[in-house]
């Protein structure tokens, strides 16, 4: 008698084809949480430093030097937008280039301005943790003032814009994409193994 009794409760359970369903514990949805929270991150990044200064006509650069510290350390992203030199204020960080016309640039904190006679405005600017100001500054040097800044992502910058740009960014939206189909699929899946066990 105990035999059949068995031998019943196999034949159901190979009837219906379902097997019990593991609780999933809270390792897997703290590893859901924090790889959302991630790709949110790297969204917000690409945002901020690709986006953005496309779209308002700003420039990224990277801080090299320990000249800015403690405010923009080294590896620093931060973003110029374009500024008129007349609504330029002391205390502005403004970027400007060391000869006009010439490609390296500086980005240092405005000290003071002098206005000369003839109407024209010159910048003396210093690095925040520099002991002496820099040489004076036209208004055609100026290329933009300090929008905001990312602390470590400078460096990254570097790398995207460099001569790797060509193959970083399009992996970078593929790896991107792929990770947000594969949670989407999981999340789908997952619903409609729930609805088939009701």
């Amino acid at each position: 008698m105990t035999g059949d009794v068995d031998t019943g409760a196999a034949a159901v359970t190979g009837e219906t084809g379902t097997s019990p369903v593991p609780e999933k514990g809270w390792l897997h949805y703290v590893g859901v949480a924090l790889s959302g929270a991630l790709l949110l991150l790297v969204i917000a990044l690409a945002v901020m430093v690709i986006v953005v200064p496309k779209v308002a006509g700003g420039v990224p650069l990277t801080v090299l030097t320990s000249s800015m510290k403690p405010g923009l350390p080294p590896g620093t992203l931060i973003v110029i937008g374009p500024v008129d030199p007349n609504e330029i204020v002391i205390g502005d960080v403004v970027t400007y280039q060391i000869r006009s016309g010439q490609p390296a640039v500086i980005t240092h904190r405005i000290t003071s301005i002098v206005s000369s006679s003839n109407g024209s405005r010159s910048f003396i600017l210093q690095g925040d943790n520099n002991g002496a100001p820099d040489d004076p500054v036209l208004a055609e040097q100026v290329q933009g003032r300090l929008w905001y800044s990312v602390p470590f992502i400078g460096y990254v910058n570097n790398a995207v814009n460099g001569g790797n740009k060509a193959w970083i960014v399009p992996v970078g939206a593929v790896l991107l994409f792929s990770y947000a189909g594969f949670m989407i699929a999981g999340g789908a899946a997952g619903a409609i193994r729930k609805r088939r066990e009701l």
